[in-house]
């Protein structure tokens, strides 16, 4: 059995529930209907359903007039001149649904883009299940010294093993107390599940139009994201790169792997037109008069290494 079809839920859709539509298909989408990505250890992402393609967008810029003949390659220009100047409204008229699996504290995290519809798993109606997320050795981390929301260096394998094997221990123990509050105290299970903590898994339903959609994979994907939720973004991502693929290819090319510059940062270049290439030592003093703010000047000086204008 493949990890793909481990991470399966109890109950996905025969094949006689299925039916003909005669609504616009995406040939990308179908493939991914009732598919599941595995996720972290217990996780997954599949896609329950959707509304559109690459047309609907089409269709949705050209509505005074309707499609006509035109051409397929036309079609292209529209979508990435409308992402390229973030023209968003075309892009809402697309829509997915995702079932998600996930750490409770990666959903925090995640409901936090209040764009999308959600139904979440409730503790209230449903027994939660023993399972709880146990970082793989290559995500325990140290605190970063420079980003208070992330991790940084390595810990050491030994200090790794014994953290993984107490998560273990903890976790038995707070769902057997977790048991011990339903089954002999009979408690309330919204109250029963007070021991639980943040690692134990939920699950939802999460539906998004596509702009939006695009918007949290670009912030999630990112490589400051939370290891977790990214692996979850990117699962989403192969979905929607083969349902859309004109769309995310201009996605990729105008937001995800783009860069801005300010209008602080544009006026440095011009000021300093022969100041490139530099070394950042050379260069640092006067980004930083020049802003007066050094985290702004740190992230300057990043986006110009990233161009190749700073000496290694």
């Amino acid at each position: 059995m493949t990890k793909e079809a481990q991470a399966l839920p109890d109950r996905l859709p025969d094949t006689h529930e299925l039916h003909e539509t005669g609504r616009v298909v995406s040939q990308g989408a179908e493939e991914w209907l009732f598919r599941p990505i595995s996720c972290l250890d217990h996780g997954f992402v599949y896609l329950v359903d959707y509304m559109g393609n690459d047309e609907s967008v089409v269709q949705a810029a050209r509505v005074s007039y309707g499609k006509g003949t035109r051409k397929t390659s036309t079609d292209e220009g529209l979508i990435r001149y409308l992402r390229r100047h973030h023209h968003t409204t075309p892009f809402e008229m697309i829509s997915f649904k995702f079932h998600c699996k996930m750490p409770i504290f990666v959903a925090r995290q995640w409901i936090r883009h209040r764009t999308a519809s959600v139904n979440e798993y409730s503790a209230r109606y449903s027994e939660m299940v023993d399972e709880f997320y146990i970082p793989e050795l290559e995500a325990l981390k140290k605190q970063s010294q420079s980003n208070r929301q992330g991790r940084d260096e390595d810990v050491s394998l030994n200090q790794k093993l014994a953290v993984r094997e107490e998560l273990g221990a903890q976790y038995k123990e707070q769902y057997a107390f977790y048991q011990r509050l339903l089954k002999d105290v009979e408690l309330a299970r919204e109250l029963a599940r007070l021991p639980l903590s943040v690692g134990n898994y939920t699950q939802w339903y999460w539906k998004i139009d596509l702009h939006n959609l695009m918007h949290f994979l670009r912030l999630r994907m990112d490589a400051h994201a939370q290891y977790e939720i990214r692996i979850f973004a990117e699962a989403m991502a192969r979905i929607v790169k083969d349902a859309v693929p004109i769309c995310f290819k201009a996605f990729e090319d105008y937001q995800l792997n783009s860069m801005s510059l300010t209008g602080l940062e544009l006026d440095f270049l011009r000021s300093h037109p022969d100041s490139f290439p530099a070394t950042e030592e050379k260069l640092f003093d006067s980004v930083l008069e020049h802003f007066n703010n050094k985290r702004e000047s740190g992230e300057f000086i990043e986006k110009l290494k990233s161009l190749g204008m700073i000496l290694g």
